[in-house]
C-alpha cells in the first residue's frame, strides 16, 4: 500500500476544477491518501466559491489526517515556516510520497528523499503509478 501526503496546492487543485488530472489520484488502487488539517485548511481558505469548497469536503472524506509532529526538521532542509508543517505533518504520517505542486520551496527536493519520503509533483506520480 502506497501513503501519499498531499500538500495544500494538491487538494486546492483537485477541488478547484471538476476536470482537474489531480483528481485521478482519488481512484487510484493500492493508495492510501492522507494530508494534514493545516493543509486543508490552507486549500479551503484559497478556494473562492461554495461548489469548490463543497468539492473539498467530499474529497477530504478519502483523506486521511495528521498533524505535524514536535520535532525539528531533518538537518539540511530549510523550508519557509508555512511550509514546515507540511513536511513534518508527511513525516508524521509515514508517507511514502510527499506530491506537491509548490516549486518554489519544495522544487529543490523533487526527485529525493527526506525522512525516506520522495518529494514528487502529482503530475510526476501519476505518469509513474496512475492506472
Amino acid at each position: 500500500m502506497d501513503r501519499l501526503f498531499l500538500d495544500a496546492n494538491v487538494l486546492f487543485s483537485a477541488a478547484y476544477r471538476s476536470d482537474t488530472g489531480i483528481l485521478e489520484l482519488w481512484k487510484l488502487r493500492e493508495v492510501v491518501l492522507s494530508s494534514s488539517r493545516y493543509a486543508l485548511e490552507e486549500a479551503r481558505a484559497n478556494l473562492s466559491n461554495e461548489v469548490q469548497r463543497t468539492r473539498l469536503v467530499r474529497l477530504e472524506g478519502k483523506v486521511r489526517l495528521f498533524d505535524a509532529g514536535e520535532r525539528e526538521l531533518p538537518h539540511g532542509v530549510a523550508l519557509p515556516e508555512k511550509d514546515v508543517p507540511i513536511l513534518l505533518a508527511a513525516i508524521e504520517a509515514n508517507a511514502k510520497h510527499l506530491l506537491t505542486g509548490d516549486i518554489r520551496h519544495f522544487g529543490s527536493f523533487f526527485g529525493k528523499k527526506v525522512e525516506g519520503i520522495l518529494v514528487l509533483p502529482p503530475g510526476d506520480y501519476l505518469r509513474r503509478h496512475g492506472n
